[in-house]
């Protein structure tokens, strides 16, 4: 394909022009990646299953029979419980370990390119590919890659890039190049949450992670979004998601409240918003709401429908450089219709 598009030769850096564009390069880079002969590596999932559950002292099982789907449930992992080669979290914190929270998530950022979403169920990759091969390799888009807010006095979300929430946004991605990546360090600094979805397709480890669970729970595919709140602050508003989460916090401490069941119904992934569904913020904790303090190495388990928040809490016994902050991972296990 290269030497089909070469334009010309570059006699003093000794290199080629080639029209070949960067999505183009991209694409097949996506096309490689999906040839299913390459996955002959058996899926982890007893080392997830493992890690998850029978180091909390709660069997699958038990968790299954018990709490899937109908209640959240807060798992403790002793600091102790787990070798370092059996926590499959220790290779993700490896990263974080040699360098400050906010200069990880930095290093992050400004290497980062676009993952488009494509459903677990797609069964036309060409046509998908089609649809998004303008966006193959470009850099991170505002909303579907990344976002940065807050939530103040539990009411409403601020988006610190205010600019991309406008009506053309519907028309127009809102790129974050090098010049936004910086203002994400000072939006940190101001209370503003940055959660990045997609860890699955950034980190070697983080796949295994997703790739395990998936197979654990009999679904197509798991995703995997970052969540890094500083102190004192809350992100995301008070909400429910269409799929089952596994809180895991890695950083810090974070506060949650799990609010009662609204609806009997379960809400369907990727479906319109439901009213039924539809808990306003101003509503009045309701009896049976539930708190849960995650530390380091907790695990909460949130089925969907069910309303939550989350905000972090000051606590000056943290060392300088992660005070009162809070780094989480959230798996997120999408129950697609024809496996419900």
């Amino acid at each position: 394909m290269l030497c089909g598009n070469i334009l010309k030769f570059n006699q003093g850096r000794h290199s080629y022009v080639t029209n070949i564009r960067t999505n183009t390069l991209a694409e097949n880079i996506f096309r490689l990646s999906i040839n299913a002969g390459q996955f002959t590596r058996p899926s982890n999932f007893k080392k997830v299953e493992r890690s998850i559950f029978s180091s909390s002292g709660t069997t699958f099982e038990d968790f299954v029979l018990n709490h899937w789907e109908l209640s959240p449930l807060l798992m403790r992992r002793p600091s102790k419980a787990l070798t370092k080669e059996d926590d499959i979290f220790s290779s993700f914190l490896q990263h974080l370990s040699s360098e400050g929270v906010l200069s990880f998530i930095h290093s992050i950022l400004q290497n980062l390119t676009s993952c488009p979403a494509i459903a677990s169920d797609e069964l036309n990759v060409l046509s998908f590919l089609k649809e998004v091969e303008n966006h193959l390799g470009c850099p991170i888009i505002y909303q579907q890659d990344i976002r940065v807010l807050k939530t103040e006095h539990s009411e409403r979300e601020m988006h610190y890039f205010q600019e991309c929430l406008g009506s053309s946004c519907s028309q127009a991605p809102h790129f974050l190049y090098m010049d936004n990546v910086l203002r994400c360090k000072e939006a940190y600094k101001e209370g503003y949450t940055i959660t990045l979805r997609g860890m699955e397709f950034r980190f070697e480890s983080i796949a295994a992670i997703a790739d395990g669970l998936a197979s654990l729970f009999g679904q197509p595919s798991a995703g995997v979004n970052m969540y890094l709140t500083p102190p004192d602050s809350q992100g995301l508003a008070r909400h429910y998601d269409d799929h089952c989460v596994l809180v895991c916090q890695l950083l810090g401490v974070k506060k949650w409240k799990v609010f009662p069941q609204y609806s009997l119904h379960l809400p369907r992934l990727y479906e319109p918003v439901d009213s039924r569904h539809d808990m306003k913020v101003g509503t009045p904790i309701m009896d049976g709401t539930k708190q849960f303090l995650l530390s380091e190495g907790d695990i909460l388990y949130i089925p969907r429908g069910f309303h939550h928040e989350a905000c972090t809490v000051i606590d000056n016994d943290w060392p300088n450089g992660i005070a009162g902050c809070s780094l989480h991972l959230t798996l997120a296990i999408e129950v697609e219709p024809p496996f419900e």
